[in-house]
């Protein structure tokens, strides 16, 4: 109520008053703060005391406030004497109020005991503890409070320095976590490698079985059987390989030159080096060595067994005996040849008596006219007939022999073309040729083959009747090809087009022939030193070529 009664002026004057305390106070904070002095005043219950640091100089000071821990000196009763920056920002409070407070207040509630009992044993010996400091924003703060006493002029105080452990706890927690994952890890690992244990056993035992299995198999069926690494290197034969070739188990690294034919031995290894490089099928007709002395035709098959990845693991192969078959066809071969060359002569003077008979038209009546034109047609067709199959006896007696000669192939196509068009008249022949295409080569041979594709093309695409013809340079070479629109080939049947009395069976289509014409084909442009292939699409048409070295 006496407050009330004081004027304006006292009122501004006391306000003047505190304010200068204050800022004597600040000014006071701050020279200790930087080591501006070395002692102050503090009033107390019984009067001003004066605390003066003993050791206490500017560098020691300086050394103290840019420390990275929170430095704090309290007395007895632990009020703070002395805070660095640190501290306050731990406690995130101001510097200037932390001084004068209670130490004990900062301490969370469940470390107060722990921290009494360290700050009762520190007045007698140095000790260390981990606290929980709170912040003004209530956070706790994990800290290692370090304890020492400090001899003061009026005696002793305490020096704590209190290191924030807050990244190494979240660094103890984080290790804690992982050594838990890796426990987990560790333990799932260890289940995971018995699981794997039994189904090694258990992989290990089948495949002891499937091995028994397949030396069962291998060793009771009639073809000779081998196994050979992605190098080419034979790791297993069967024991029926054994028994033909009377070699034993330590001569497995034998030559293959010992039991191969010398005249087969050189495409044999083309074909098996190929197939290493290509990954493809294997398949060749050879004669091996057998035992007593004489060689068998067999069929050799090797197919490559690969993993999910697609890589070749290993070949697995096969020869069979084909010496009877072999024998066989050598004997109907004979047959073709003998009854073909019979029937030449024959077909040729009943053409030539057709002929002449065709020749006095005017005289016979119409009827016959028209059945003397259906003979020749029947007559024309069932000579190339016993031509082809005259080409094949020689093809298999090695006696398709002809004189090559400098074509112009560019003059020969556009001239083949032609006779197409008068043979196949409801055909449209689109022809498209390069210039200056000279090779060496047999014209009438290569005018076979040619009209045996364009033959080809014209059975196979009844639906539709466009033809194209090409011939251009290929790198080194010429390649003549034929395209149709019609029924196409599955990848089986191109495997197979090109082999002896091979035809494409089409349920909705019905073709004549021997199936002999592109066999033949194939050995005349064999004999020009060329190749002949197909690119072909069920149902969307074929393309045929063969291709033949420029002359040089």
């Amino acid at each position: 109520m006496e407050r009330e009664k004081l004027t304006y002026d006292e009122l501004l004057s006391e306000a003047n008053e505190l304010r200068y305390k204050l800022e004597e106070a600040n000014d006071t904070i701050e020279a200790i703060r930087t080591g501006q002095v070395d002692a102050l005043i503090v009033q107390g219950e019984e009067g001003h005391q004066l605390y003066t640091l003993k050791t206490a100089d500017q560098t020691y000071r300086m050394f103290i406030e840019k420390m990275n821990e929170g430095a704090v000196t309290i007395n007895h009763e632990g009020l703070i004497l002395y805070s660095n920056s640190r501290f306050a920002e731990m406690v995130n409070i101001p510097l200037e109020k932390v001084i004068g407070l209670a130490f004990e207040s900062f301490i969370v509630e469940q470390s107060r005991d722990k921290f009494n009992k360290v700050i009762e044993a520190a007045w007698d010996n140095e000790c260390k503890e981990e606290i929980e400091l709170l912040s003004k924003n209530r956070n706790p703060v994990s800290c290692l409070l370090s304890c020492n006493t400090l001899e003061l002029d009026e005696g002793l105080a305490l020096s704590l320095i209190l290191t924030d452990l807050t990244t190494q706890k979240d660094a103890e927690r984080e290790l804690k976590v992982r050594n838990e994952q890796l426990a987990e890890a560790q333990s799932a690992t260890e289940k995971l490698n018995d699981e794997l244990e039994d189904t090694v056993r258990d992989r290990t035992v089948d495949l002891l079985i499937s091995r028994e299995h397949f030396k069962l198999l291998a060793n009771n069926i009639p073809q000779m059987t081998w196994t050979h690494l992605p190098d080419g290197k034979v790791n297993f034969y069967n024991q029926r390989w054994y028994d033909y070739t009377g070699l034993v188990l330590e001569e497995e690294g034998y030559n293959r030159e010992q039991i191969i034919h010398p005249e087969d031995y050189p495409l044999t290894m083309e074909k098996f080096t190929a197939s290493l490089k290509t990954g493809g099928v294997f398949e060749v007709e050879n004669r091996y060595l057998r035992a007593d002395g004489v060689y068998r035709w067999h069929l050799n098959r090797a197919v490559p067994l690969r993993d999910e990845t697609g890589k070749i693991q290993f070949w697995v192969g096969t020869a069979t005996d084909i010496e009877e078959q072999k024998q066989q066809m050598e004997k109907k071969d004979e047959f073709i040849g003998i009854a073909s060359h019979e029937l030449k002569t024959p077909l040729t003077s009943l053409k030539g008596y057709l002929q002449l008979i065709s020749h006095k038209k005017d005289e016979l009546p119409g009827g016959v006219k028209q059945y003397i034109d259906k003979a020749i047609m029947s007559l024309n067709k069932l000579q190339r007939l016993v031509n082809d199959l005259l080409d094949v006896s020689k093809i298999q007696a090695g006696r398709l022999e002809y004189g090559l000669q400098p074509v112009n192939l560019t003059e020969a196509v556009i001239t083949w073309t032609e006779n197409a068009r008068h043979v196949y008249p409801n055909y449209n022949f689109e022809c498209n040729v390069a210039d200056g295409l000279l090779i060496n080569g047999n014209d009438e041979r290569l005018e076979q083959v040619l009209m045996n594709l364009i033959s080809n093309a014209v059975k196979y695409s009844p639906a539709n009747n466009h033809v194209i013809i090409t011939a251009s340079k290929l790198n080194n070479d010429v390649r003549v090809a034929v395209t149709d629109h019609g029924i196409g080939l599955s990848p089986e049947q191109r495997e197979r087009i090109f082999e002896r009395f091979y035809r494409v069976e089409d349920k909705k289509y019905m073709s004549s022939g021997l199936g002999m014409g592109l066999y033949i084909s194939k050995e005349i442009i064999a004999n020009h030193h060329g190749g002949i292939g197909v690119y072909s699409e069920l149902g969307k048409g074929s393309t045929f070529y063969f291709d033949l070295p420029l002359a040089g």
